[in-house]
């Protein structure tokens, strides 16, 4: 059993970007490595707590037990705030793999992803977070974060709850479709782009006449088509005008949205409405930024959207876990070890295919040219 966790550690360790454990020392998570023997160990006893959901004292516990290390819950609890750094480095390296390292263009100051998680914690009574977080692209460094409760007045996700600067592009999910939210973000000069949620939709024309969104989209009719209509939304303080992208999906794209809808209706017993179906034949978003063509719009949303595969495998991960909330520290070292995880389980199916026969990846310096 322990010759399997060894290999399974190995394969795993493959999988890690090639400059990892000198990222640990320019990060200065190594700084004193007291009670670790190595910087592999720190990195294995951190993802005990992180990907298995160990509490801190559990994690010291298993660790000692495993000849990791022999630390104590709060000396742990010091090295996963050390190790933010290093942990977020990791994941923007993976992604970088992934060929996310998108520069900001024209106006835009700064690209900025908003979004948000609950953390359920173990037990028939663990208590139950809400995690809203703001990652700032291609850097992503997590410059907001609070946790809250699930329930009670100002606890939802919303961009009205983020500090925005001016000049930013704040990205959202369909989550943040909510005039309300819109209008703080205009409020603060930034612009969003946000996915639309075809079924609170309210719009007008620039002449003042109701938008009719499923009729626009019947206009584009071939895979990869794009289109855009000039719309204003209508705040409380101001009218925003802005507009809507839209492409049609591929038919691969559009068979497995539906089939994921029709999953979704038969495991929880409703009925879909007479044109959901449509509508998930095409990526719909509004926007407020002006120069950029649709394509370059729908860029911006990609970029969002190849970060968003990571999240929703995070947001999987995060259901189980102690999440540290001690301080912000710790806990934005522990979320950026969730995306971690995430980056990694999605780069081991990415070459799980084309894996050597001996179950791992060679070093790169070993490989054939």
């Amino acid at each position: 059993m322990e010759n399997v966790a060894q290999e399974n550690w190995k394969t795993l360790l493959s999988l890690f970007p090639p400059q990892w454990s000198e990222r640990a020392v320019e990060s200065g998570a190594l700084e004193r490595l007291r009670g670790f023997s190595s910087a592999e160990a720190l990195l294995r006893t951190l993802l005990l707590h992180i990907a298995s959901g160990f509490s801190l004292r559990e994690t010291a516990v298993q660790a000692k037990l495993a000849d990791l290390a022999d630390v104590s819950d709060v000396a742990l609890l010091k090295r996963l705030r050390n190790s933010e750094a290093w942990l977020r480095s990791l994941c923007v390296d993976l992604l970088r793999e992934n060929g996310i390292a998108l520069a900001t263009h024209g106006g835009v100051k700064r690209l900025r992803i908003v979004d948000g998680t609950i953390v359920k914690e173990p037990g028939k009574t663990g208590s139950q977070w809400r995690i809203l977080y703001s990652l700032q692209l291609p850097s992503l460094s997590c410059d907001f974060f609070e946790i809250s409760g699930v329930t009670g007045k100002g606890t939802g996700e919303s961009f009205r709850r983020v500090p925005i600067g001016a000049q930013e592009l704040v990205l959202g999910d369909a989550g943040y479709w909510s005039i309300a939210g819109i209008e703080f973000v205009r409020s603060r000069k930034a612009n969003v782009l946000v996915r639309v949620n075809p079924q609170a939709f309210v719009a007008y024309g620039p002449r003042g006449h109701r938008v009719r969104l499923l009729s626009r989209l019947h206009t584009i009719r071939q895979p990869g088509e794009m289109g855009e209509w000039a719309i204003v939304l209508r705040g409380e303080d101001a009218s925003i005008e802005g507009r809507v992208c839209a492409i049609r999906k591929s038919e691969h794209a559009i068979q497995q949205a539906h089939r994921r809808l029709q999953r979704k209706a038969s495991k929880k017993q409703i009925n879909m409405g007479p044109n959901t179906l449509e509508y998930a034949k095409y990526v719909i978003v509004f926007t407020t930024l002006q120069a950029e063509s649709v394509a370059q719009v729908l860029e911006f949303y990609r970029l969002r959207w190849q970060i968003e595969l990571a999240f929703k495998r995070m947001k999987t991960l995060a259901q189980l876990g102690h999440l540290p909330k001690h301080d912000d520290r710790s806990a934005r070292a522990w979320l950026y070890g969730k995306l971690l995880v995430a980056l990694l389980t999605q780069k081991l199916i990415r070459v799980g295919r084309d894996i050597s026969p001996w179950g791992y990846l060679l070093p790169s310096d070993q490989s054939l040219a």
